[in-house]
């Protein structure tokens, strides 16, 4: 049984599987992990390309696009004591994972930890850390176009508060993430009625129920982020689709 268990939902990912793949394999070494790559109905070879070149990795074929959560939900019977869900844009340049397992067996109050995130030239991507809200996710969203809305933006993702220590967030972003598999279980899993974006956050705050959410700004990942859903309508609809969901579930659960 491998101590940590990471699942990645491809659909159409053949351009980007390969290289989070080889960064998983080259720099992993201190912790047992097995790869589980979930693949939605890939129509770019992308199954073929894992099958041929990455033999060790497991596959699982959904045969339909049921969305991001759906897909990480397969590993809801893994046997692991830890449990990683990263994104096929992500790409690895040290052995961050093992950092992350090594931080959650110190600290047996954390449920979920995420370490710092990069941009392919190494500065920081700033991601949402604070539970969304209309202010932050609307108005948040158009401070790239009107810039008296960045401070609501920068108060979203955190990005003027001190966080060289681990620091407790409301927000982990799903294109990193380590948790408890246990309490992946017991959450049920990511919540299937969002097809992509905020199934993140919905996870987090039923995570939050038993232990701590953790930024580790100690280790880090590159994130190869294109911003699909504001360049993309078909996605900015899925987007906005996915807000309104997460927010009439706050109302039903309050």
């Amino acid at each position: 049984m491998a101590e940590l268990s990471i699942s990645v939902v491809t659909y159409n990912n053949k351009d980007e599987i390969g290289r989070l793949l080889k960064s998983v394999i080259k720099y992993t070494k201190a912790v047992d992990y097995e790869i589980t790559v979930v693949d939605n109905a890939s129509q770019d070879g992308t199954v073929e390309y894992i099958k041929n070149n990455f033999p060790t990795v497991k596959l699982i074929e959904t045969g339909e696009n049921r969305g991001f959560g759906y897909g990480h939900n397969k590993m809801l019977g893994a046997s692991s004591e830890f449990h990683a869900v990263l994104n096929p844009d992500i790409e690895l340049r040290s052995d961050v994972l093992s950092e992350l397992v090594n931080y959650l067996k110190a600290n047996k109050d954390v449920a979920l930890v995420t370490p710092k995130i990069l941009n392919p030239d190494g500065t920081q991507q700033y991601l949402p850390k604070r539970k969304p809200t209309f202010k932050y996710m609307f108005l948040g969203r158009l401070s790239r176009y009107v810039k008296a809305f960045e401070p609501i933006r920068d108060e979203y993702t955190m990005k003027n508060t001190s966080m060289t220590e681990p620091t407790q967030i409301e927000f982990c972003t799903g294109c990193f993430m380590v948790m408890r598999t246990e309490y992946f279980k017991k959450t049920g899993g990511f919540d299937e009625r969002f097809f992509m974006y905020l199934e993140d956050v919905d996870l987090t705050e039923r995570l939050s129920k038993y232990g701590k959410i953790m930024f580790y700004p100690r280790a880090s990942a590159v994130h190869n982020w294109e911003g699909g859903s504001s360049k993309n309508f078909r996605l900015m609809k899925i987007h906005i689709s996915s807000m309104f969901k997460y927010f009439k579930k706050q109302r039903e659960n309050k």
